[in-house]
């Protein structure tokens, strides 16, 4: 097998990156990590679009503490949502990094998106994360109405290890009887185990890098419970009845061949699912708007998405 092409402007990102010589997150302890991820987070993005109603808000969980979120509506009237989780392999990410991203998806798709402040490990290892979006998704559709939103119609969506958690809040909310419209999984992780042919050919030069997948992993789940469907859902058994899915991948990321993977798992269970692979873009893609024409591509595509899914 011949490793697919970069895109030119893919490969001009990646030679930007490489020349401005920062040390990799997994060299850096993850409060460090935290912050050179948030101070590069957007360089790469569009501008943060106006929007007539942005507001942070809190989401009590069941022990009383507090989750930050953060509301994108780009109309003020009650809206559908998308409950978004951001990237940054469960250990890094915040409200910050991901906001040009959630400003243009609700821009896009004339639904309000809800980003969470989810818990970060390693102060919160497995399945802390996991715990703190099947809350939020939950509080939206009983309490969605208290700031403006109709919870009887949600999507859940995510990138990278948000996708993960967005994937496994759509069984989740199969198992409780939530509906959930749409799932977003914008170049999730889904397998256990990282030993793809695609982990193997892309795990070194192409952004995401396998020990930097290890170094996150590492902070976030012991090594026996990574066959847990909650981290790894490829490992669930049942598919049936869960919401439609839209499935992002990028051709030249470590984490395709499993992404794949599960969408076919979903289809063989009958589910709906739209594919968009990107071909010559790495991981993170999606939040390159400034640099690659694939990004902006791909957020048109959630968009439209996002509002056939509503209106059914």
């Amino acid at each position: 097998m011949t490793t697919p092409l970069l895109t030119r402007q893919m490969s001009e990102v990646l030679g930007a990156i490489r020349r401005a010589n920062r040390p990799p997150f997994y060299t850096l302890p993850p409060q460090q990590a935290r912050v050179a991820y948030e101070a590069a987070s957007e360089v790469l993005e569009l501008s943060r679009a106006p929007l007539p109603r942005i507001e942070d808000f809190d989401i009590r969980t069941s022990d009383g503490t507090k989750m930050r979120a953060r509301l994108y509506a780009p109309v003020d009237a009650v809206l559908p949502a998308l409950l978004y989780l951001h990237g940054g392999g469960f250990t890094i990410g915040n409200l910050e990094t991901h906001d040009s991203l959630c400003r243009q998806l609700a821009a896009r798709s004339d639904c309000a998106v809800v980003a969470l402040d989810y818990r970060l490990a390693p102060e919160h290892r497995f399945p802390a994360a996991v715990d703190d979006a099947w809350t939020a998704l939950g509080w939206l559709s009983e309490h969605g109405g208290t700031i403006g939103l109709d919870g009887s119609r949600l999507a859940v969506g995510g990138d990278s290890a948000g996708g993960t958690l967005a994937a496994v809040c759509a069984i989740h909310a199969r198992d409780v009887g939530l509906k959930v419209a749409l799932q977003v999984l914008i170049t999730p992780g889904t397998a256990a185990l990282q030993n793809s042919d695609s982990h193997r050919m892309f795990g070194s030069g192409f952004l995401l890098e396998a020990a930097g997948i290890e170094w996150f992993f590492d902070q976030y789940i012991e090594s026996r419970h990574r066959h847990d469907w909650r981290f790894a859902p490829l490992e669930a058994e049942d598919m049936d009845g869960v919401a439609p899915a839209l499935v992002v991948l990028a051709e030249c990321d470590p984490l395709v061949d499993e992404g794949i993977a599960y969408a076919d798992k979903l289809r063989a269970a009958g589910i709906p699912v739209q594919l968009e692979l990107y071909r010559g873009v790495t991981h993170d893609f999606i939040k390159m708007g400034r640099a690659i024409r694939e990004a902006p591509q791909a957020q048109a595509a959630i968009a439209s998405a996002l509002k056939k899914a509503f209106e059914q």
